[in-house]
């Protein structure tokens, strides 16, 4: 899980990709990473050579033809299922109480995130090792 430095004021979250750099990461990288990101990254995939996966972008807005409806909605449920555990990490992320309750300096909030990130990303690797046999 990836969580960028917390900014003062409020920004779009693709600006905010672009800002930190990561479309030049991605389209750099040998590697080849699939990110699953929301509707507010809409033509990163594009930039990135189909690094980024968005929902897909309802091309008719009124009055769409049913066959088109069928497809639309296929694709967009099946993104969604590839990317529920993305939002369910987002959500824990959420639910801790440093977070939920925020009431230090600003200044502070970026690396707040980032240990309760940590954390969690420590927290799923144990759990995952127990589980095997």
């Amino acid at each position: 899980m990836f969580c960028s430095p917390a900014q003062p004021a409020s920004c779009a979250d693709i600006t905010h990709a672009r800002k930190l750099g990561l479309v030049k990461h991605l389209t750099a990288s040998p590697v080849a990473v699939e990110l699953l990101a929301d509707a507010g990254y809409q033509g990163l995939g594009a930039q990135t050579g189909g690094r980024v996966v968005t929902p897909p972008h309802c091309k008719f807005k009124k009055s769409p033809p049913e066959w088109y409806e069928e497809i639309y909605e296929r694709q967009r449920k099946a993104h969604s299922s590839r990317r529920i555990r993305v939002e369910h990490r987002i959500a824990h992320l959420k639910s801790w109480r440093a977070l939920a309750r925020h009431h230090g300096r600003r200044e502070h909030l970026s690396d707040t995130i980032q240990a309760i990130s940590g954390l969690l990303s420590h927290q799923q690797t144990t759990t995952r090792g127990a589980r095997q046999p």
